[in-house]
């Protein structure tokens, strides 16, 4: 049972701003395992990780949020999906070689990122904003200015704590309905820039709230744990294999004798053998209208 794994939310008393934190180190090794990644993707992987908590933690709702870099590049796209329990995935595809040192640029090259938005009740949202930002953060905040107009700060890091992979970062945003003097809010981001990786990756919440703000009256609110977790089933494979065309699904378990559904998100494999499509195509029928869609 890890408890490194948590996002706390926080509030200035004198100031219209709330602040949050995040500690990543359980989640992000799982999303690392089952791949080789570059190491500049490795810390691709895990700002975007810490991006996506933060971000989630802001809305209030019940449902998903996907964060999507996607472009020209050699890395094709980068995803990280989570929910409003704090449950996130995520994975790369790459389509060339990657330096140890490569920038956002170099790796995106031309894209977006994308955020979708996906309430269990209500209209999906996405917004999207151009890769003008050199980092995860500046891209962010961009969207903010975009679509939320509010003052939004992120200060994220990524390395490695007690020989394993670590990332962390906070948030600071002026309230909504709020219009907090920016000079405040421009000070308190001054304040929390100073934060090293190491700070974040070892010490606790209460010790980093009062190193970077011990002239501040600060709330600090209950911690939520962050998790790995995948939402991939035997079921849902199931679903999508039906969803393929007779001849193709025949000619693959003609080719292979079986048919392998691989999850890129955690790994696992889903075995199908021709019993198991017989089975299918006789009962599955009547689910796939409602299933296909995963």
């Amino acid at each position: 049972m890890s408890n490194s794994d948590l996002l706390h939310r926080y509030l200035f008393e004198k100031h219209d701003v709330r602040g949050e934190l995040v500690t990543l180190s359980d989640t992000y090794s799982h999303i690392l395992e089952n791949h080789d990644y570059p190491v500049a993707v490795q810390r691709l992987l895990g700002e975007m990780l810490v991006a996506t908590s933060l971000l989630t933690a802001t809305l209030k709702f019940d449902g998903d949020i996907t964060v999507q870099l996607q472009g020209d590049g050699p890395v094709k796209l980068v995803v990280i999906n989570g929910d409003n329990q704090q449950q996130m995935r995520g994975v790369a595809r790459l389509q060339g070689e990657i330096d140890d040192n490569a920038t956002l640029k170099q790796m995106i090259g031309n894209g977006y990122l994308v955020i979708t938005i996906m309430p269990k009740e209500g209209e999906r949202y996405q917004g999207v904003v151009g890769l003008e930002g050199e980092t995860v953060s500046d891209c962010i905040e961009e969207y903010f200015r975009q679509s939320e107009q509010l003052p939004t700060r992120l200060f994220i890091k990524t390395g490695s704590h007690q020989e394993k992979a670590a990332a962390a970062g906070m948030l600071l945003q002026v309230l909504p309905a709020h219009k907090s003097n920016s000079s405040e809010f421009d000070h308190l981001a001054t304040l929390t820039e100073t934060i090293k990786g190491e700070e974040l990756f070892s010490l606790d919440v209460k010790e980093v709230l009062h190193r970077l703000y011990h002239e501040e009256d600060i709330t600090l609110f209950d911690a939520q744990p962050v998790s790995f977790h995948c939402t991939c089933s035997r079921d849902r494979c199931a679903q999508a294999l039906i969803t393929i065309p007779p001849e193709e699904t025949d000619s693959l378990l003609n080719e292979e004798g079986h048919i392998d559904m691989h999850c890129d998100y955690c790994g696992k494999h889903y075995i199908f053998e021709k019993m198991d499509i017989d089975a299918l195509r006789l009962n599955g029928g009547v689910t796939l209208e409602n299933k296909t869609h995963h």
